[in-house]
């Protein structure tokens, strides 16, 4: 009887055992044994600000987590926990998230080995862990990450050869060892960038490796050696080659002249769709994805206007359903023949492509043929705040002040993002309501950041021609022509004043009989203690006045005339969240707005500035969902 009971209770066992596996195997997201491995990575770290504090490990979805990022059906496919001031080791346990596409890591503090289970992650694209304390040597299976495109490395401690194994991945853009202290051999690595600088043992004066350089280098011209004849036959060898080169220069000028004379008559008959779908040079971009021009101007049907969400400085925004019937936007670029060419096109675009946060929108991938430049999105199905400002449902805002504070929180969130946590860092240049775009949850995305860079090859740091929106130019930007993180705080400031009132920039104030701008009449409300007069009249008095208070504060202090007085995003948002907004208002009541030292009639306020400009901007505003 006992061996009966006891057979029973080893089946019980059993199928208890088979149902959990079962579970396990069924689960759609694989969402159980992620938490864990997040868990643990959590517990190797030191987190002295606590940004890891909702990593729960009594959570069932990580998708909700900060600096988690998932894929569509549900998996971790991005890591991203820069500039956190985080130390303690990297866990092996990183290992087990086998959908990660993307780990940045870069700016911390983290010590020990590189975990070797690293190379398990099949689908990584993106490893940085630059500037950190790892030590040891690179794991060998760094070699099995075919995927791989980008590897940085820098600024560690990190010792030993650099893997042979890396020459097999043939994807690679970007390799950076640099300031480590590898030796041994260099592999033949066909990358377009492989930066070893920094390193003695490899660029030592006896090691014969030559660092200064990016290697591989540039293909060169033959050695003047192989050309170096002597005699008779030398002489007529350099007249054929000289009559050579001139008949070569002058069909080359021929040729030239046609081409300009062909695009002058195609550009004037206006063929806007002739394409040359053979032009597409065979370049890795990272992890984005390559469309084809016929496939985007069938998801569009042929770029129809019916289908046009928004239009602006940068180009037309269409919306488009790709083959599979993935819903997206397509950004089709207005100065695809700007200066700086093909390759400048791409470089920018891989820039953009590696910013990754949950309030950044995430660019899909591209398109470049001779004539277009097109950038894929994923489709906001709430559209821009702009365009949400004055929806109704059953009488009521869609946009409540809840949501509106939140918008704020979002966008700020991402622009401290942009400046201070990517490298390089974004400027985004056109911080406005129109290109704040907004998901399911109504949770605040940042779109065309970066895109005036893309579209300015011409300097790094000052444009010849300012993009933006009138009102939302900072005073700098438009007298100079300079940019600065400064001049996306200014703009994040007009944000929150079109968030409060509900109206555009220029529309601010007209109403009490303004000039068309709005700084000077929220400062005189302000002082009065009148702000419930700038309240959008369809919130009917549903918000916080305390919260009321301290945006108007912190958007007065974002709009400071002069750059040097306005706060960074990041204390913006520690402002926005409750902390250090007193101390900054008191101390900004004791600095006098400066006065530009020019000859006479200086502009005192910025709403003169705005009038004595010569500058005309067109204002964008999305049409829809994007």
């Amino acid at each position: 009887m006992e061996g009966k009971w006891c057979m029973l209770w080893y089946v019980g066992l059993l199928v208890l055992t088979l149902m959990e596996s079962c579970y396990a195997s069924l689960s759609p997201t694989g969402i159980n044994y992620e938490v864990v491995a997040l868990t643990e990575i959590k517990k190797a770290l030191h987190d002295p600000y606590n940004v890891l504090e909702n990593w729960d490990v009594t959570s069932v979805d990580p998708c909700s987590w900060r600096m988690v990022t998932c894929s569509i059906d549900g998996y971790v496919s991005a890591l991203g926990l820069p500039s956190q001031s985080l130390s303690g080791t990297l866990s092996p346990g990183i290992g087990n998230l086998t959908k990660l596409q993307s780990v940045l890591l870069q700016n911390n503090a983290i010590s020990g080995p590189i975990p070797d289970v690293i190379g398990n992650l099949e689908k990584l694209q993106t490893l940085d862990l630059s500037n950190n304390k790892f030590e040891g040597e690179m794991p060998a299976s760094f070699g099995d990450l075919r995927n791989l495109n980008y590897l940085r490395l820098n600024n560690n401690s990190l010792t030993g050869s650099i893997p042979q194994y890396l020459s097999n991945i043939e994807g690679l853009a970007l390799v950076d060892v640099s300031f480590n202290n590898l030796g041994g051999p260099l592999p033949k690595i066909s990358a377009r960038a492989f930066k070893v600088v920094g390193n003695p043992l490899i660029c030592g004066q006896s090691s014969g490796n030559n660092c200064s350089a990016v290697y591989p280098e540039p293909l060169s011209f033959p050695p003047d050696s192989l050309g170096d004849k002597s005699g008779a036959g030398g002489k007529s060898h350099h007249v054929a080659v000289a009559f050579g080169a001139s008949f070569g220069a002058a069909f080359l000028v021929i040729v030239v002249v046609a081409l300009v004379l062909w695009w002058r008559y195609r550009h004037n008959q206006q063929i806007f769709f002739d394409v040359n779908e053979q032009y597409d040079p065979e370049i890795c971009l990272g992890h984005l994805k390559r469309y084809a021009f016929k496939e985007l101007r069938t998801a569009t049907d042929h770029f129809s206007s019916k289908n046009i969400l928004g239009s602006g400085g940068f180009g037309v925004v269409y919306k488009g359903r790709l083959n599979n019937g993935t819903v997206v936007a397509v950004k089709r670029l207005k100065d695809y023949n700007a200066v700086g060419g093909e390759i400048q096109f791409q470089t920018e675009v891989e820039l953009i492509s590696l910013a990754v946060h949950r309030n950044l929108l995430r660019l899909w991938g591209f398109c470049s043929t001779e004539n277009e430049r097109l950038l894929v999105y994923p489709y906001m199905p709430n559209g821009s705040v702009a365009a949400r400002l004055k929806d109704h449902i059953h009488g009521r805002p869609v946009l409540d002040w809840s949501r509106r504070k939140n918008i704020a929180l979002g966008t700020a969130r991402g622009l401290v993002y942009l400046h201070e946590q990517c490298d390089p860092k974004i400027i985004h240049r056109d911080v406005k309501a129109a290109n704040i775009l907004l998901d399911e949850e109504f949770e605040a995305v940042v779109g065309d950041f970066g895109l005036a860079k893309l579209l300015d090859h011409r300097d790094s740091h000052v444009t010849t021609a300012v993009r933006g929106t009138v009102g939302h130019i900072a005073p700098e930007y438009l007298s100079t022509g300079q940019s600065s993180e400064k001049t996306d705080v200014f703009g994040f400031g007009i944000l929150l004043l079109e968030l409060i009132t509900g109206q555009k920039a220029v529309d601010f104030g007209r109403g009490a009989n303004q000039k068309g701008v709005m700084l000077d009449w929220v400062k005189t409300l302000h002082q009065e203690k009148k702000l419930n007069l700038m309240v959008d009249k369809d919130l009917k008095n549903s918000f916080d006045r305390i919260e009321l208070e301290e945006m108007v504060q912190v958007a007065l202090l974002c709009t400071h005339f002069s750059p040097s007085h306005r706060p960074k995003m990041s204390e913006v948002l520690r402002m926005l969240e409750g902390d250090g907004l007193a101390e900054k208002w008191e101390a900004s009541q004791k600095v006098e707005t400066p006065r530009y030292r020019t000859s006479e009639n200086t502009p005192k306020r910025y709403s003169d500035y705005i009038e004595e400009s010569s500058l005309v901007v067109e204002a964008m505003e999305l049409s829809g969902p994007r």
